[in-house]
């Protein structure tokens, strides 16, 4: 197994332009996966912001090859390629001992994830990924919070589509209830549109397989946390609804972007102000201060969306087929085995064209009940009287809207560092919610909207 200073070639010996002991601002662990390789060359759009960048993985040959991909049309920078083993301890502890932030694109993150979030708080190493598994999550929060909050090691998974557009978009949509009005509940509706038909990740398909052999493991672990003040009781959701504002069908997702939410908001409830920053200014102080005292909290749910009921039943039979054939052994290796047809069509170990990822996007509507004032909720008013809608929109989300968010929270990272907690296992929410990422996202094709606001009937 190579370490982490061994480099196959000539031509990768002449880009490996630092010294031995020399600090990378950003490190790409993984660079020439199926989402990696995007990361990559979003990452090269802003090479003049980072001081030093440099990839890892196993194969220093396929990086190298990876590396001209992503700079075409223009010749590969001269970025250090190092070789790192998610197997391999020695050579991960190495790596991150090189490395102010590593960005981690390498799963399913319940197989390769540990290893390198463990060497990253040894290190004392910031760490970000682009996971959507809530089983990673809780595990790493309850393994290794209480170290790196001692080591000064940042770790915050989901940088990605999971679950960056839920959070910002449930705190954007939250923001909006000004004055004495409260959410009671918060439903986001996620619409994928696309010109030609888009085959999902496999990656993507295998961690949905192997969250259900999770779920049993998540309740019985789970981490205790404090719950918030939420007006009014949680509605009963159905399991198919038709949303007659936004003209779509929803079925619930059983994604972890309500899982991150709630994390969010449960840390929220305990540090009303948020999360201090390392040597932050008396403005931003106030700053954070201000923006955490007008979020409120709510219940929050997302929904897979579609305007046609037919897809709807769609949806369900492949969560059904998953659900049923993933609490097995043999199930899972057939679902494995054959994604394409259990998902008619919707997965493939090949992944999307490049086509493909350029005519797709996604919307992602927030539908809210709740009061227009407190009081009603607290004197026995159970039906809401006010909504608002919000949404958020943006590119293809797994290969374009993915890279783009995982990068503007690193340039954060490096650029805000002080404002930002010392160490610790947060959420996405909660260490960016304060900052620019927001405006960040907006500048880079990912927007918010205020759709409307409006009194219900009672």
């Amino acid at each position: 197994m190579c370490s982490c200073e061994e480099v196959k070639s000539e031509k990768e010996k002449d880009m490996a332009v630092s010294a031995p002991t020399s600090k990378f601002d950003i490190v790409i662990l993984g660079a020439s996966g199926f989402t990696g390789k995007h990361v990559l060359r979003e990452a090269l759009k802003f090479l003049t912001n980072f001081n030093s960048i440099a990839i890892a993985g196993r194969d220093t040959s396929k990086l190298a090859q990876t590396l001209n991909w992503a700079a075409r049309p223009n010749p590969p920078p001269p970025i250090p390629i190092l070789a790192a083993d998610t197997a391999d301890a020695a050579s991960l502890r190495a790596l991150c001992d090189r490395a102010r932030i590593l960005l981690n694109c390498v799963g399913p993150f319940r197989r390769h994830g540990a290893p390198v979030v463990a060497a990253c708080v040894a290190a004392g190493c910031d760490y970000l990924d682009i996971t959507g598994e809530a089983e990673f999550m809780e595990r790493m929060e309850r393994e290794h919070h209480v170290q790196a909050v001692k080591n000064g090691a940042l770790v915050v998974s989901a940088c990605g589509f999971d679950s960056v557009p839920a959070e910002m978009g449930f705190l954007f949509h939250s923001r909006q209830w000004v004055g004495p009005a409260r959410p009671n509940m918060v439903e986001a509706y996620l619409g994928l549109e696309s010109e030609r038909r888009i085959v999902g990740n496999f990656g993507t398909f295998e961690s949905a397989v192997m969250a259900v052999k999770d779920l049993k493991e998540i309740e019985q672990r789970r981490v205790i946390r404090v719950k918030p003040k939420i007006p009014g009781p949680p509605p009963k959701g159905e399991i198919i609804e038709h949303q007659k504002k936004i003209g779509m069908w929803g079925v619930t997702l059983p994604s972890a972007d309500a899982t991150l939410v709630g994390r969010t908001l449960s840390t929220l409830t305990e540090s009303p102000d948020g999360l201090p920053g390392m040597n932050e200014s008396e403005e931003m102080v106030e700053k954070r201060k201000a923006f955490w005292s007008s979020v409120k909290p709510a219940h929050f749910g997302v929904k897979l969306g579609s305007k046609s009921l037919l897809h709807m039943f769609g949806f369900i039979m492949i969560g059904i087929l998953i659900g049923v054939l993933g609490r097995f052994s043999f199930g899972r290796w057939l679902l494995l085995k054959y994604p394409s047809i259990f998902t008619f069509g919707g997965f493939s170990k090949n992944g999307p064209s490049e086509e493909e990822i350029a005519s797709a996007s996604f919307k992602m509507w927030f539908i809210g009940d709740g009061f227009s004032n407190e009081r009603l909720a607290a004197e026995g008013k159970k039906k809401p009287d006010m909504e608002i809608i919000t949404r958020v929109m943006g590119p293809e989300m797994g290969y374009v809207s993915t890279p783009i968010i995982l990068i503007q929270c690193a340039l954060i990272l490096h650029s805000q560092r002080e404002n930002l907690p010392k160490g610790g296992v947060y959420t996405p929410g909660i260490v960016f919610g304060a900052t620019d990422l927001q405006e960040r996202l907006q500048q880079n094709g990912i927007s918010f909207h205020v759709i409307s606001k409006s009194s219900l009937s009672t």
